[in-house]
């Protein structure tokens, strides 16, 4: 019987070696898509299961791009839209991201609240790593001993009612001013949006440095902090190619992480300037008590 296997192996062996090139070539190739073939089959055999739970349903997006493209600039009615095909909440594919949208009040109570921990943590924007030294700040950082300790220092020198209460004579000046200017426009057309910016722009200004700067200098303070706010807000918000694909980071496509590196400065001079001044006071300002720019020198 070996005999025999044998004799045909060795048979079929001389047959094939007397063939022509072509026709072993050919035979070698087939020989190696078999293999990988059979390799195939086996790793998907042995492939580890995925534990992770599968993601809520979705639009199928394209290749690359996923649904980027079909993104419409009223989010809103978009994402209303997605909800009334694919339920209260659904995967998007943007580039390399995933985002899940949910849209519903339970599901939004479950996400913030219940189980806001869990929820805490988010990926930092290019531009939000360059405004805030890499994301450090009380926005961007992990949720954390660290993000506690921010949070705790922010509503205890910051936000507590002590705090609040030294600085009601300053926001009662600028809402004051705010009144005292639209009564005086009366009868004449006002944008009230705008004023009403102005307004809360001026009392956190002056719950931020007081008495520090008056005058002019106070003005064009408050005039160039409303303008790199208003620039970084708008850098922030802006599409990023970068946050879909962070291997692009590195290119700044777009130009936002130089942008932002500028408005960056700039917002640090402002505060450089103001500190400076006020570690040159002592005590308080003008009898109007500790400000937040206290906080930040103490």
């Amino acid at each position: 019987m070996y005999t025999k296997l044998f004799n045909t192996f060795y048979d079929a062996w001389s047959l094939w070696w007397q063939t022509d090139k072509i026709t072993q070539d050919r035979f070698m190739f087939t020989i190696f898509i078999g293999v990988l073939v059979v390799l195939w089959f086996f790793l998907l055999l042995v492939k580890k299961p995925n534990k992770n739970p599968p993601l809520p349903p979705g639009p199928k997006g394209l290749p690359l791009v996923g649904n980027l493209l079909a993104l419409d600039p009223e989010l809103h009615t978009y994402f209303t839209s997605l909800a009334q095909t694919y339920g209260p909440i659904y995967t998007l594919k943007l580039g390399k991201k995933i985002g899940i949208v949910i849209s519903s009040p339970a599901l939004a109570k479950e996400v913030l609240k219940d189980q806001d921990t869990t929820f805490a943590n988010r990926d930092v924007p290019v531009a939000g790593r360059e405004a805030a030294y890499g994301g450090s700040d009380i926005v961007w950082t992990p949720y954390g001993p660290e993000w506690r300790m921010l949070r705790k220092v922010c509503v205890r020198e910051m936000l507590s009612n002590n705090s609040l209460d030294s600085v009601y004579a300053l926001r009662r000046r600028e809402l004051r001013q705010a009144v005292k200017y639209l009564y005086s426009r009366a009868g004449s057309p006002v944008n009230v949006g705008e004023q009403m910016f102005l307004a809360v722009l001026n009392v956190i200004t002056s719950m931020m440095w007081g008495g520090t700067v008056t005058g002019e200098e106070r003005a064009g303070l408050g005039a160039e902090f409303k303008q790199v706010v208003g620039e970084m807000t708008e850098l922030l918000g802006m599409p990023n190619m970068s946050d879909f694909y962070p291997g692009l980071e590195r290119f700044d496509l777009q130009g936002v992480k130089k942008k932002m590196k500028v408005l960056a400065q700039r917002f640090d001079k402002i505060f450089e300037t103001i500190i400076e001044q006020r570690l040159k006071m002592n005590g308080e300002v003008g009898g109007v008590g500790r400000i937040f720019c206290s906080s930040c020198c103490s």
